[in-house]
């Protein structure tokens, strides 16, 4: 496979580096496609038919007609997706109030699960 010496080995892990980042470029390519939702589906699909069959013409033309589009569909997703985030941490970090804390004990009595002991000392945690 290396018969060539040294230098065909370092041709051919350039080729594959090459290969690699073109495959990161066409990933996205295509997660920008359909990322972006004012590009209507005719135009989506004529994007992906000049990627198959002209794939590195096709690439560059998209980078330089489409790509200050490309970053900022990109930090908007990234906004959207922080905000997910601190929401969600939010919503589980935020501490029940003493009110959500008694009804729930209330439920646990009523249905048996705890006694009228444990009940009151829930109460009296919630309260303090």
């Amino acid at each position: 496979m290396f018969d060539g010496g040294f230098w065909n080995l370092v041709l051919w892990f350039f080729w594959i580096f090459a290969f690699v980042a073109y495959l990161f470029v066409l990933i996205t390519i295509f997660s920008d496609l359909f990322r972006d939702h004012k590009l209507s589906g005719w135009w989506k699909a004529l994007w992906v038919i000049f990627l198959i069959f002209l794939p590195f013409l096709t690439a560059l033309v998209y980078l330089i007609a489409r790509g200050a589009g490309m970053q900022e569909r990109g930090l908007a997703e990234a906004k959207r997706q922080q905000e997910a985030t601190n929401a969600y941490i939010q919503s589980v970090a935020k501490p029940a109030s003493p009110t959500d804390e008694i009804a729930k004990a209330a439920e646990l009595f009523k249905a048996g699960t705890i006694t009228q002991a444990e009940y009151d000392a829930l109460k009296a945690r919630a309260l303090a």
